[in-house]
């Protein structure tokens, strides 16, 4: 059961993100930013964030900097948006399954040629 709430959570503090960031979060280094998914922890206490950036790998440091430094703002954002007993720490990661997923189309690309 604590599954199930847990990635109920974790929808919805992914739908509430994807509108903080665009909408409240003003620091010019986070860029565009897309949460692609959100990873909360059985007892709600810790939620990883998988972000993915558009961008050069200086610019996705940038953002990724931005976003630590917000990340007590964001926390309490997500707080005032869904009732729970603690919000959740919060930690942001990279997605590399988009890259990784364009790099082996590339190869497979490349081998029917």
């Amino acid at each position: 059961m604590s599954e199930l709430r847990a990635n109920r959570v974790a929808e919805q503090m992914k739908k509430e993100l994807g509108e903080i960031l665009t909408a409240k979060i003003k620091d010019p280094r986070v860029g565009f930013v897309t949460v692609t998914d959100v990873e909360v922890t059985g007892d709600l206490q810790q939620a990883t964030i998988y972000i993915s950036v558009l961008g050069t790998d200086k610019e996705k440091q940038e953002t990724l900097l931005g976003l630590t430094k917000a990340k007590g703002f964001i926390r309490s954002e997500i707080g005032k948006r869904i009732r729970l007993r603690k919000t959740p720490e919060l930690l942001f990661e990279f997605d590399e399954a988009y890259e990784y997923g364009n790099r082996i189309e590339t190869i497979l690309r490349d081998l029917n040629k």
